[in-house]
């Protein structure tokens, strides 16, 4: 029977395709796993406990992890199946925001991962009235353990009322409470319910070219983001086996020990990839360096379906044999499939990857859309890059007049958290407004050209869309970051984060010896070569639009110091009060 509520998905791998590693997690050195079956019956534990604590329906319990991790997932199933609602929070926000959060939800229960985020939970936890207890997944002085509830669950004396709760939780029942990061203002609490998401999940399975019970995944987004935990559910349907990385910092390793065949990822993770490897085409020389660029040349003129011509297929094949084949080795040699979302794709990166035999499909959706709306499929001539894909079965798109991507569908949230007039501004006739500028071709290929609050205009009426211009420029790998700014002046001007590794090997190669960004960004040699960059990328737009200054920033743009959002987007009026003097220096 086809999953109509959240906390099915598991059970249905366990009766159609049981897997012995449902789910992986490294403690202590050591991969762990937890079959289907284990799996359910411990939820079923947790289940118990949540009754013995007195959890009723449309309860709220927090959720604050660093990392992806078997535990959660127990406990995000376990307390679904009751009825209460999970409200994920990112481990990376300050204890303001998680008081902020707590006290709109009405959480009565978080769970942490690790003493770091319970230290900054426990400096806000006498501000939450609501909150009753904190439990956390390792174990921490002085903090009640998650494995308590396990324990306290193997007591099936409230099996009968779980039993009862979980039959009466109905798709339409609010699911989660996911508080949007927001790049600017206060968070707001997306409403998903089971229904917003599952059909998501069932949309989107339809997708992704999974062989049920075959594939293996390795899970390192932030499960917080509806993106990372749209797809746990979607492996969970598909018996696709996951593996949760430890951290961000050690995803190589961990592509190399567990050789998945598919993941997600972001823009910004594949960008560091490609300027990684394509970094070490400097350190040959000779006919090997040349034939190294040769290959990577080949496979940025890729594109499917043989649209290349005979010819080309020959030499990709010369390409992938000889280089392109060790890229795919180098993230575990088994990988087919990344999905990239959050944030525009650059073609060139969908292009090199899917010539090296890992396919990357781009897709689109908001978490207030559950959060795909369309996605990019290599079958039956469903890809096509530049695009974000084609619109998923059951979701309506519609283009505005001013360019807005409209949307409507069961993925369509229930609205925001006790923000009624909010929820009103951004709906139109169930229609939900994205706030993003796109076009659907004749092909029913969905493109995304920039964010409408984003877009500005410059003193000659020009209008500019930074998102365009950023994408572009971030193709030189000087740049990390970099930010498009000019409303209401004369002309586009940019403020750069520069690549700090790259920029410190490159000035000493360059006979530059610098110890910090601080020291590079003033080195005439480092600014005429970015200069080169701009100038040759500036090809690429109309003369209104082309920038004309540039300044580099004498530190990094970083999640912790409110820079980026959790998912690496810029924080654009963070940076411009940041950087407000060096902005306004380039218009004197």
């Amino acid at each position: 029977m086809t999953p109509t509520r959240l906390f099915e998905f598991i059970s249905y791998q366990k009766d159609n395709a049981p897997l012995e590693k449902s789910f992986t997690t490294k403690y202590d050195g050591k991969w762990e796993s937890i079959s289907s079956e284990i799996f359910c019956d411990k939820a079923e534990a947790i289940s118990n406990a949540l009754i013995g604590l007195g959890i009723k329906p449309q309860d709220k319990i927090a959720m604050i992890s660093s990392n992806n991790r078997t535990e959660w997932s127990l406990m995000d199933v376990g307390l679904l199946t009751v009825g209460a609602v999970n409200v994920p929070i990112y481990p990376t926000i300050s204890s303001r925001d998680y008081e902020y959060i707590l006290n709109h939800s009405e959480s009565q229960y978080c769970f942490v991962s690790d003493q770091e985020v319970y230290d900054k939970v426990m400096a806000i936890h006498k501000n939450v009235k609501s909150l009753k207890k904190i439990f956390s997944f390792d174990k921490i002085d002085g903090c009640a353990h998650w494995s308590e509830l396990l324990e306290s669950g193997k007591d099936k004396s409230h099996q009968e009322t779980v039993q009862k709760t979980k039959d009466a939780v109905k798709p339409e029942d609010l699911a989660t409470i996911i508080y949007t990061s927001g790049t600017t203002g206060v968070p707001k609490g997306v409403m998903l319910s089971h229904h917003n998401v599952v059909s998501n999940v069932l949309s989107s399975s339809k997708r992704l070219p999974l062989n049920i019970g075959e594939a293996s995944a390795l899970s390192f987004l932030p499960i917080c983001h509806i993106f990372e935990r749209v797809i746990l559910y979607i492996y969970m349907y598909n018996s696709v086996s996951v593996y949760f990385a430890e951290s961000i910092e050690t995803i190589a390793d961990n592509l190399r020990e567990v050789k998945p065949e598919v993941m997600t990822a972001v823009p910004r993770l594949l960008e560091k990839v490609y300027d990684k490897i394509y970094a070490k085409g400097e350190e040959l020389s000779g006919i090997k360096q040349k034939l190294f660029y040769w290959a990577v040349d080949v496979g940025l003129q890729y594109e499917p379906y043989g649209q290349n011509g005979a010819w080309y297929e020959f030499k990709l094949k010369i390409a992938q044999k000889l280089i392109l084949s060790k890229w795919k080795e180098a993230l575990g040699g088994n990988l087919k499939l990344i999905a990239s979302g959050s944030a525009a794709l650059q073609p060139r990166l969908a292009r090199v990857f899917t010539a090296a035999g890992m396919t990357l499909v781009e897709g689109y959706g908001l978490t207030e859309t559950s959060p795909v709306i369309s996605v990019n499929d290599m079958r039956q001539n469903q890809f096509r890059i530049g695009t974000v894909g084609k619109i998923l079965d059951g979701v309506t798109v519609k283009i505005a007049e001013d360019g807005e991507i409209l949307c409507k569908g069961p993925n369509v949230m229930m609205g925001y958290y006790k923000e009624e007039g909010k929820t009103n501004e951004v709906m139109t006739d169930d229609y939900f407004h994205t706030g993003d500028i796109g076009e659907i071709d004749a092909d029913g290929f969905l493109k995304i050209t920039d964010r409408k609050k984003e877009m500005f205009k410059t003193s000659g009426g020009k209008y500019i869309a930074p998102q365009v211009i950023e994408n572009q420029m971030k193709q030189s790998l000087f740049i990390e970051q970099i930010m498009v700014v000019g409303s209401g002046r004369k002309m586009p001007t940019a403020i750069i984060q520069p690549n700090v590794e790259y920029v410190l090997n490159w000035l000493y190669e360059e006979g530059v010896n610098c110890s910090s960004l601080v020291d590079a960004i003033i080195e005439p040699k480092l600014l005429e070569a970015i200069e080169k960059d701009i100038d040759f990328h500036n090809q690429n737009f109309g003369s209104w639009e082309q920038l004309k200054k540039f300044k580099l920033t004498p530190s990094e743009w970083t999640i912790e110091d409110g820079h980026l959002t959790p998912t690496m987007k810029l924080k654009r009026k963070v940076i411009a009060e940041k950087y407000a003097d060096l902005i306004e220096s380039m218009y004197v």
